[in-house]
């Protein structure tokens, strides 16, 4: 029958200083990288509530006039987007883009309509949201001012390609996103402004079938400081995980050592003449 020690697995030794080298190296690169994507995160939150107080400020701004023609090489998302802008000038009707809308009042399109302005110049508006009822032109015409307005709204910058796993197709007229150059490009404008804007809920006729403005949502996601707390957690359990193997070393380097002077105590023994 075989003794319930002689069962017991053997304990592993202590690992060779080659493998300790190479794990100390890893978890030290490993550690390092984890700490450098916690300070990213939180470099990146901080980039983040700057940007939202900047949107915010222009938001609630008066509005200004919008770049005009000299200017737009210039503009930027940084320095330009969601700005309060207004232009003047006179609507062109028929030569509006529907764009696919999902919004909260439901699923539809948004309005782009090109706007001359005195010195010849084209702004895309975005005049609003209608809803698939009144995606024909003809039964909102009475909603289409045809003399001189005054449009305020947020300028935004253009979304080029088209939405989620959908391409704008201009020749069939399908738009998924607002795609300034391509618009201007599928209605030969000519020269139009680098921008669009979201036109104001002020600035929509009070009518049945009107394009609904003021619906720009401003979203701006700030999980920063979660994301940097876990990447710092992550770094602490790696550093708790070295602590506990290097104490677990650290034991067993040590029964190694008293198991060899155990030993050479016991050859010297054995080697000793015993007296009688």
């Amino acid at each position: 029958m075989q003794h319930p020690e002689a069962a017991a697995p053997a304990r592993r030794g202590p690992r060779s200083r080659a493998a300790l080298i190479a794990m100390a190296v890893c978890a030290a690169l490993l550690f390092a990288g984890l700490i450098a994507m916690g300070t990213w995160q939180v470099q990146r939150r901080a980039w983040k509530l700057d940007l939202i107080e900047r949107v915010t400020q222009r938001v609630n701004a008066p509005a200004e006039a919008a770049p005009g023609r000299d200017q737009w090489p210039a503009i930027s998302k940084a320095e330009h987007e969601y700005r309060h802008v207004r232009v003047t000038g006179t609507y062109l009707h028929e030569q509006e883009s529907l764009v696919q809308a999902s919004t909260v009042r439901g699923a539809g399109f948004w309005v782009l309509t090109p706007l001359r302005q005195a010195d010849g110049s084209l702004v895309l508006i975005n005049r609003g949201f209608v809803p698939p009822e009144f995606k024909d032109r003809a039964t909102r015409e009475s909603c289409n001012p045809s003399t001189r307005v005054t449009v305020s709204g947020l300028l935004r910058l253009s979304e080029p390609g088209g939405g989620f796993l959908r391409d704008n197709d201009p020749a069939a007229g399908r738009w998924y996103s607002r795609d300034v150059p391509a618009m201007a490009q599928a209605h030969g404008l000519g020269a139009v402004a680098p921008y669009f804007i979201d036109a104001d809920a002020g600035s929509s006729p009070e009518a049945t079938g009107a394009p609904v403005g003021g619906l720009t949502v401003l979203s701006f996601p700030n999980n920063h400081l979660v994301y940097a707390i876990t990447w710092y957690t992550l770094a602490l359990m790696l550093a708790v995980a070295v602590w506990y193997v290097a104490r677990v070393e650290r034991a067993l380097r040590r029964d190694r050592a008293m198991q060899d002077n155990a030993g050479h105590a016991d050859a010297r023994s054995s080697q000793d003449p015993t007296p009688r």
